[in-house]
C-alpha cells in the first residue's frame, strides 16, 4: 500500500470512541439510544427516536455474533468466501497456451572480475549458464558476496539463504551438466520480498511482532521459481506488514540516494536488484508496491493481472488487491519469470488458467496506443521525460491515441476497500494491542488504519464493491479500443483506479532527475494482456538506455 484514504465510520463502533456506553463492565457496554444519536453525525445518517429505540435490541445481538466469531481462529491466509473477480460481462479469454517466444542473445567471454556481471540481464545470465561459460555456484557466490559488501548500508535485507541457495546452485550445475537444462532461469540467483514462505527460514512480514516467525513450508511462488532451477539467495526487506520501505531492522535505502528510503512497501526487492545484488526479485502489489519502489530505484516491474499468480503462503493484506510479480533489470526478464510463476495451483481459488502467449516480435505499426491526455499535459514533474515517452512510441511507428479514464467514479473514495480487508487480515493483531510492537506509530501508520478500519460500515463496504464492479465495465469498454495504453506512474488517480480493476502494470524508467535519482513511466495492458503490454514496453527500453545506467554503491 502506498497511502491511506480515511474510511467511514460505522454506528456501533463509534459507541466507545463517543463515550455512550455505560455500566461498570467495558466488556459489556450498554447501548442507548443517546449512544446511537451521537454516531449518527459521524456516518452522515439521521433516525428517528423510534428507529432507534428499535435498534438496541438488533445492535445487542450483532454485537454477541461479533464475541463469537472472534472467538474461532482465523490465521492471515484463510481468505473470505466472497472472491473477488475482475472479469467484465462478455469479456473472453485466449484459449490457445503457446510457448514465448523470446528475443536473440548474445553473449561474449565472461570477465576476469565476474562482479562485472553484477547488473547483466537474466537472459544474459542465462544464456552463459546455459552454454557453461560460468557455472551457477559462481555467479551465487558472487551474488551473495555483495550482499555482505552492500547491504548492510542499504538495509535492503532479511535473511541471506546461503546454504539453501549453494545447495540449489551446486544442483543446478550437476543437472546442466548432464543435459538437463530446464530454461532460461536455471541456475539464475534471485530473492523474494519476505512476505513468502520459505522452509527453514523466517518469514517476518518486515514486522517485529513476526520476526520470529517460521511458517515452515515454501510459498508457491518459491516452488516454481525452483522448479525452474532458479536459486533462492535472500529474503529481502518490506514495509512492515506491505506498507512503505521501514521494517523492524530499519529503512530500505535507495542505491542511487542513500538519504532516501527506496519506497515499498517491495522495498528491498526493488533495491537489492538495482544494486545489482540479485539477478532479479520478487514482489509483491496491492496500491503500487511494485510501481513505486521500483519508481524510486530504477528497476522494471510487472504488476500482473489480478488472478495471474499464485498467492498460496504469501501474506495477504487485501484478498480483492493483493498481486505478485518480478521486479528486474529489463522487460523482457520480467516476461521470462513471469512466465515462471503464472497460473492456477489447485489452492488460490482466485487463479485464471489464462494463457500467456509473449513473442518480443512484435510491430507497433498494428497496434493502438492510448495515452492518458490529461495527465500528459498537467504533469507537474518530469514533464519533458513523459513527453519523450510519446516521441520514442511515435518515431517506432506506433498509433497514439488520447484517453480518459473513466471520469464519474469517486475513485479516491474507494481505498477503505482495501483498509477493511487489511483490518480483517489483522484482526487478532489489533485485539492483542501487539500492534504496538510496530515500529511506525503515527497517524498515517498500519496500527491506526487498522483501528479505524474497524469503523467502516458492511454496506459501505459491499456498496464500495458494486461501485467497482461498475469502474471494470467500463475500463473493458475504454480497452477495447486499445491494445495499451502508457501513463506517469503517478498520474491522476490511474494507480489506484487499475488495482482495483486488476489490470496489468509495466513500470520502467525513462529518465533521471536534475539530482542523479531515476523517474518512471507506465504501461497498462488488457486484464490477462501481459504478452502485448511487456512486447511495448520492450520496444521503448530497447531503444532507449535509461535501464543500463546504474548507481554507485557505498560498502
Amino acid at each position: 500500500m502506498r497511502r491511506w484514504i480515511p474510511a467511514w465510520i460505522s454506528i456501533l463502533a463509534i459507541f466507545t470512541l463517543m463515550g455512550g456506553f455505560t455500566g461498570e463492565d467495558p466488556k459489556s457496554p450498554v447501548i442507548t439510544k443517546e449512544t446511537i444519536e451521537r454516531a449518527e453525525s459521524v456516518i452522515g445518517l439521521q433516525f428517528t427516536e423510534v428507529e432507534r429505540d428499535s435498534m438496541i435490541e438488533s445492535l445487542e445481538e450483532q454485537r454477541k455474533s461479533y464475541d463469537a466469531l472472534r472467538a474461532m481462529p482465523l490465521p492471515n491466509p484463510i481468505p473470505p468466501a466472497l472472491q473477488f473477480d475482475p472479469i467484465p460481462a462478455g469479456f473472453a479469454f485466449e484459449t490457445e497456451h503457446r510457448e514465448p517466444r523470446w528475443s536473440p542473445v548474445s553473449v561474449s567471454s565472461v570477465p576476469k572480475n565476474l562482479e562485472e556481471l553484477a547488473f547483466a540481464s537474466v537472459r544474459e545470465l542465462g544464456e552463459m549458464i546455459r552454454r557453461r561459460m560460468i557455472t551457477s555456484e559462481q555467479l551465487t557466490q558472487m551474488y551473495l558476496n555483495r550482499f555482505r559488501k552492500y547491504g548492510p548500508k542499504l538495509e535492503c535485507v532479511v535473511t541471506l539463504t546461503e546454504d539453501l541457495a549453494l545447495e540449489q546452485a551446486r544442483r543446478a550445475d550437476r543437472e546442466i551438466a548432464a543435459g538437463n537444462y530446464r530454461g532460461p532461469l536455471h541456475g539464475i540467483p534471485y530473492g523474494v520480498k519476505d512476505l513468502l514462505s520459505t522452509k527453514k527460514y523466517n518469514t517476518t512480514w518486515g514486522a517485529m511482532p513476526y520476526k520470529d516467525q517460521v511458517i515452515n513450508e515454501d510459498a508457491v511462488v518459491v516452488k516454481k521459481l525452483e522448479e525452474a532451477g532458479a536459486v533462492l539467495v535472500a529474503k529481502l526487506t518490506l514495509g512492515a506488514l506491505a506498507w512503505g520501505d521501514v521494517w523492524f531492522g530499519g529503512m530500505t535505502r535507495n542505491p542511487w540516494n542513500y538519504d532516501e528510503g527506496s519506497s515499498g512497501s517491495s522495498a528491498g526487492s526493488a533495491s537489492a536488484t538495482a544494486a545489482g545484488l540479485v539477478a532479479f526479485a520478487i514482489g509483491t502489489e496491492t496500491w503500487g508496491s511494485i510501481v513505486s519502489p521500483s519508481t524510486r530505484c530504477g528497476t522494471t516491474g510487472l504488476r500482473p493481472t489480478y488472478g495471474r499468480v499464485s498467492r498460496t503462503g504469501a501474506m495477504a493484506l487485501s484478498w480483492s488487491m493483493d498481486k505478485i510479480g518480478p521486479i528486474c533489470r529489463t522487460v523482457e526478464d520480467c516476461a521470462i519469470v513471469f512466465n515462471a510463476i503464472i497460473g492456477p495451483d489447485g489452492m488460490d481459488q482466485s487463479l485464471y488458467d489464462a494463457p500467456f502467449n509473449y513473442t518480443a516480435d512484435v510491430d507497433l505499426r498494428d497496434l493502438r496506443i492510448g495515452f492518458l491526455k490529461t495527465e500528459f499535459d498537467s504533469a507537474r514533474t518530469h514533464k519533458a521525460a513523459n513527453d519523450s515517452v510519446l516521441a520514442v512510441l511515435q518515431s517506432l511507428g506506433a498509433t497514439l491515441v488520447p484517453i480518459e479514464l473513466p471520469k464519474r467514479y469517486p475513485v479516491s473514495d474507494l481505498a477503505f476497500i482495501l483498509s477493511a480487508e487489511a483490518a480483517a487480515a489483522f484482526d487478532e493483531l489489533t485485539r492483542s494491542n501487539r500492534d504496538d510492537l510496530l515500529v511506525r506509530q503515527i497517524k498515517n501508520a498500519w496500527p491506526n488504519v487498522f483501528r479505524a478500519a474497524r469503523f467502516i460500515p458492511a454496506v459501505e463496504y459491499i456498496q464500495a464493491n458494486r461501485i467497482r464492479y461498475l469502474l471494470i465495465q467500463d475500463m473493458q469498454n475504454l480497452m477495447k479500443d486499445i491494445n495499451v495504453y502508457v501513463t506517469p506512474s503517478f498520474g491522476g488517480n490511474n494507480l489506484l483506479l487499475t488495482n482495483l480493476t486488476g489490470h496489468p502494470c509495466v513500470v520502467l524508467p525513462h529518465g533521471f532527475t536534475k539530482e542523479g535519482t531515476p523517474t518512471s513511466i507506465s504501461f497498462i495492458g488488457q486484464l490477462f494482456g501481459e504478452a502485448i503490454v511487456l512486447a511495448v514496453a520492450k520496444k521503448f527500453q530497447d531503444a532507449t538506455n535509461y535501464h543500463l545506467k546504474h548507481p554507485t554503491l557505498r560498502e
